[in-house]
């Protein structure tokens, strides 16, 4: 007598969620409790400022010189430092992903220095570096007559300096999780390296490149301690939103709020952007 097999059962997703929420697993009540005041240690400050914030003064404090020439200076330094850290960042988050031979713990460590050290550190070494008595920078001064330090250029190097690390993490993670057997086949069929790092590795680790890029502006708009140290701080030339502020403390506190307000909707907007690249949304 020949059985008949029963037919298999197909869980639908809505159902294999609701089982999921019945057996999941309740955290301790403590470790709750715990949780809640850590999240109160970063949202009771914000909460502070925003009560704080000259609400009918904003948009005239928003719109005078010292705001006006802060956002132009943080606008092309931001961009300028996420488009270099492109073209620099990208192949060396290559290179320790899939680069051979020794030497690559070196140059993670020295790629990703400037998210341990002090800002300020950063800049003493840039303005040791690319001063006009620098290890690089006189050359540069003799042969062009650019001075770095205390211009455009040099809030341009301490962003792409503090920021860069962030697109090089991004990518070399997204580098390692990529299965490489779509590259392995273009290979087979003949493609030249270029056209498969251009035309199937660079697509398939877009998103975690878009969101590096974003981390990248995002840190540049609010980098403070190597700019104001190896660029320093004059009002449209190199005075950047964070060193507004920083100036606005002592002088202005309403102006200081409503430039913080702005700093806080910016990163805040940039955290929900990136929420998904950085755990899974059930």
């Amino acid at each position: 007598m020949r059985v008949r097999r029963a037919p298999a059962v197909r869980t639908s997703t809505a159902a294999r969620r609701s089982t999921a929420k019945r057996h999941r697993v309740r955290p301790p009540r403590g470790l709750t409790a715990v949780a809640l005041l850590g999240t109160a240690l970063f949202a009771v400050p914000v909460l502070a400022l925003l009560f704080e914030v000259p609400w009918t003064r904003l948009p005239s404090l928003l719109r005078s010189d010292v705001v006006s020439d802060a956002l132009r200076v943080s606008a092309i330094s931001s961009l300028a430092a996420t488009a270099i850290s492109a073209v620099l960042g990208i192949p060396v988050a290559w290179f320790l992903a899939r680069g051979s031979g020794p030497g690559r713990s070196v140059i993670r460590a020295i790629a990703t220095l400037p998210m341990v050290i002090p800002p300020v550190v950063g800049g003493a070494a840039l303005l040791y570096a690319f001063g006009r008595r620098g290890l690089i920078g006189e050359f540069v001064n003799d042969a062009t007559g650019l001075l770095l330090p205390f211009s455009l250029w040099g809030v341009i190097i301490a962003n792409t300096f503090v920021a860069m690390p962030f697109l090089v993490v991004t990518v070399e993670g997204a580098l390692r999780n990529l299965d490489p057997d779509h590259e392995r086949a273009a290979a087979s069929l003949g493609a030249h390296p270029w056209t498969v790092f251009r035309r199937i590795t660079l697509p398939l680790i877009g998103p975690s490149v878009r969101a590096g890029l974003i981390l990248v502006w995002a840190r540049s708009l609010g980098e403070f301690g190597a700019t104001v140290t190896f660029a320093g701080n004059l009002q449209g030339r190199t005075q950047s939103l964070p060193l507004a502020v920083f100036v606005a403390l002592e002088s202005d506190r309403d102006a200081a709020v409503a430039i913080s307000l702005v700093l806080i909707a910016i990163s805040f907007v940039v955290l929900i952007i990136l929420r998904d690249r950085w755990w899974h949304q059930p």
